[in-house]
């Protein structure tokens, strides 16, 4: 599908028909099932409709897992690098449909398929669906297939139907949208509402019945869009897993109250073993025990996050520039490492005010983070979170799981497999706790800590 000619209106590639400003599409049926099909597979394929779509394209497929979609080019595997552990066994042989398209969208960040549009999704069918629907968005600022691997693979072997979005905007620019301050995580909202509207609908179309339950399931930011969207949409969801959610708050803690400390006072700490640095860093809520991870997330992760979220939600601040200067020294003129956000005016707390989380869910929601989270420390982010569904009287609809050893992405096992713990086999055995919740009033287990304990980590998690 790479390279697409979006000039031509209807074409076809690869025995797929695409159809531009269309509700759907269909698949020759000689390209469409195998010899040895079963008369259901991709039943209804000429009815999946995605209401309010620009460019649609459907497939019908032998297994829509990774196993066999990374095969057929429908799924684009830079997307969900690095997010889970090597070793981890993901379930295959899923037959069905899968729905590619885009809603309308100004902005091109998204380079998927070559159609240099955002707003992508994809939504995929099972031909042997159990009645229900995940939803999630992007982690990060990737693109809607990141999560495939670590969560579409294993939903999809139990039957339900999955839905991604690239959230609206991808990439180290997602800001560069031409939205106001905080216009670009606003737009998280809606396209996660969109794309849950328009599954709903699809499901219906293609297997002739409304689903019965819904759920969201999201990692990072998309654990962020299943706290946003069960405070704020809740008549759309039954229930959701927010694995390790970022937290906006416009009084803090937030992004901006941590990192620039880190940006400050790491480099000391490396260089001379600083006391007075560490004590800062460990003050701002960096979890004692997490020294090991903080080279890895200097380099890759604190700095380029700060600057260019800084720049979504205050792009004033260093006047012309754009998102700053890549690892500036304290002392630089425009530097983030001394970003103070207490003493920024108010249109930029206002701007963060406009997404924040106030802990008010409407849904049942487990959450769950590891306490080497050095990203998105528990201190600054999940535990404030269980506070304030906590004072928002909230609590009976929350479970919060703090997984020892984990941290923030699941590739960095690989690094230290005997400091680190991965966290999907608890992500999914939250699930698993959660509709159990929804479906037959089976409470999960009370909050709490889980020590890392002896047997497969990569595998296995009992909650």
């Amino acid at each position: 599908m790479a390279g697409m000619d979006l000039t031509t209106r209807r074409r076809t590639v690869q025995g797929i028909t695409v159809t531009l400003a269309c509700a759907a599409l269909s698949l020759p049926a000689s390209a469409a099932e195998p010899a040895d099909a079963r008369t259901d597979h991709c039943a209804g394929q000429d009815r999946a409709r995605v209401r309010g779509a620009e460019l649609v394209v459907t497939a019908c497929l032998d297994d829509l897992t990774t196993a066999g979609t990374v095969q057929t080019g429908h799924t684009n595997q830079a997307d969900w690098n690095g997010l889970h552990a090597p070793g981890t066994a993901n379930p295959s042989g899923v037959p069905g449909i899968q729905v590619d398209g885009y809603f309308p969208d100004d902005s091109t960040t998204n380079a998927n398929h070559g159609w240099n549009h955002d707003a992508q999704f994809v939504i995929r069918l099972p031909d042997r669906w159990n009645g229900k629907v995940v939803i999630t968005g992007a982690p990060g600022v990737r693109r809607q297939y990141a999560n495939d691997f670590i969560i579409g693979d294993w939903v999809l072997s139990q039957g339900y139907a999955f839905a991604s979005t690239d959230k609206g905007n991808t990439g180290v620019r997602f800001y560069d949208d031409g939205s106001r301050p905080g216009g670009s995580v606003a737009e998280w909202h809606r396209r996660v509402t969109e794309l849950t509207k328009a599954t709903k609908r699809v499901a219906r179309h293609v297997y002739g019945r409304a689903p019965e339950r819904t759920y969201l399931f999201g990692i990072s930011n998309g654990g962020y869009l299943t706290r946003w969207q069960l405070e704020n949409r809740p008549h759309l969801y039954d229930g959701g897993v927010d694995w390790e959610g970022t937290l906006f708050r416009a009084d803090g803690p937030n992004l901006f109250t941590y990192l620039p400390t880190a940006l400050a006072n790491y480099p000391r700490y490396a260089a001379t073993g600083d006391p007075a640095a560490h004590t800062a860093m460990i003050d701002a809520g960096f979890a004692p025990g997490s020294e090991f991870l903080w080279p890895f997330h200097h380099q890759v992760y604190w700095d380029l996050t700060q600057r260019i979220y800084r720049e979504e939600f205050d792009p004033r601040w260093d006047g012309d520039l754009d998102a700053g200067v890549p690892f500036c020294a304290s002392g630089t003129p425009n530097c983030d490492a001394d970003y103070d956000y207490a003493s920024r005016p108010g249109h930029v707390k206002r701007a963060v005010a406009s997404v924040s989380l106030t802990g008010k869910i409407r849904r049942p929601l487990l959450t769950l983070h590891g306490t080497l989270d050095t990203l998105l420390p528990p201190a600054t982010d999940s535990d404030v979170y269980d506070t304030l569904i906590e004072d928002a009287g909230r609590d009976r609809l929350h479970r919060y799981y703090e997984i020892e050893d984990g941290t923030h992405t699941d590739g960095l096992y690989a690094l230290f497999p005997d400091r680190l713990r991965p966290l999907l086999p608890c992500a999914r055995a939250a699930f698993t706790e959660l509709t159990a919740w929804v479906e037959a009033g089976t409470a999960p287990p009370a909050d709490g800590y889980y020590a890392r304990p002896a047997g497969d980590l990569v595998n296995t998690c009992d909650l």
